[in-house]
């Protein structure tokens, strides 16, 4: 196993704010890493600190053996970073950009390579400002990459996308990884991490919360749950049967979470038989990475 990003201990403040808290976690090369959480949670400060952006108040970071901040210039030989808002030039040509950050780099760039894998052809003559959101990341993406880095970075690299721009991005970044990439990206839009990480850092306030393969932390975090409809069954009474974890409730439809879905279903069951009570649509799901992201919002709201 070979780790290209390796974080010990990392913080930062801003003032009496206190934006990262003692996190810690490594990066395989080759894989797709999600750093997921909601906004404000720290997720962009720890990537910057990551990318040489931003000096850490404490802790360490060793990027494909460099230090960030003091090799930085070497760092970015390796590294490609797409950030979450554009810095380019609104009346500038879809070409003259890419032959401007390929001139930043030695040796030849693969343009034609990104041009024909992007499906930028038809858009090499158009400014930028004339972009779609979703062909603004395919640039920018491009951007990124010329120089075929070994890691590159994505800052919620599908913010402001249709569903259809998303997918299609989700589909060049697999290939980029494909390629030989390593990715590292944020995004609070859950869908994307799981559909997209090989393993994600879950962050709130600052503080890590979780981390693993997207289907290990549900199995961990009691990730199975029955859904059903009823108009009887007391929301309270569900709290109490053995084996629940969690219980939402939408007009007349439960999701129960259980950490043993036998000994939940056998309890529902014979409460319902008892007190004559309907339930219908009753069947075992899997679930989510949102449904975990809503939980220890929940949770963090809590405390």
């Amino acid at each position: 196993m070979t780790f290209v990003i390796k974080v010990e201990s990392l913080s930062k403040n801003f003032g009496r704010v206190q934006a990262v808290k003692g996190v810690s976690f490594s990066v395989e090369k080759g894989e797709i890493f999600g750093i997921i959480g909601p906004n404000g949670a720290g997720k962009t400060t720890t990537l910057e600190m990551i990318e040489g952006i931003l000096k850490p108040d404490s802790g360490s970071i060793d990027v494909l053996g460099l230090t960030p901040n003091r090799q930085l210039q070497q760092l970015n030989q390796q590294i490609g970073v797409q950030f979450q808002s554009a810095s380019i030039q609104k009346k500038m040509k879809v070409k003259e950009a890419l032959d401007l950050f390929a001139a930043f780099y030695p040796g030849e760039a693969r343009k034609a390579q990104l041009v024909e894998m992007l499906g930028l052809e038809e858009k090499m003559n158009v400014r930028f400002e004339n972009l779609s959101g979703g062909w603004k990341q395919r640039v920018t993406l491009a951007l990124a990459t010329l120089h075929q880095p070994e890691i590159v970075f994505l800052d919620e690299p599908s913010m402001g996308l249709d569903p259809h721009a998303r997918r299609e991005l989700w589909t060049l970044i697999r290939k980029l990884r494909d390629q030989g990439s390593t990715i590292v990206l944020t995004t609070h839009y859950m869908e994307e991490a799981e559909q997209l990480c090989d393993r994600v850092a879950m962050i709130y306030s600052g503080e890590l919360r979780a981390l693993d393969r997207p289907s290990a932390l549900l199995e961990k975090s009691g990730g199975q749950l029955i859904t059903f409809q009823s108009r009887d069954i007391p929301y309270v009474k569900l709290r109490s049967i053995p084996g629940v974890v969690k219980v939402d409730k939408e007009d007349d439809t439960f999701k129960v979470y259980s950490d043993d879905l036998q000994l939940t279903s056998y309890h529902i069951f014979t409460y319902c038989h008892q007190e004559n009570l309907s339930l219908m649509h009753f069947q075992f799901a899997k679930g989510t990475l949102e449904d975990l992201f809503v939980h220890y919002l929940e949770k963090e709201e809590a405390e």
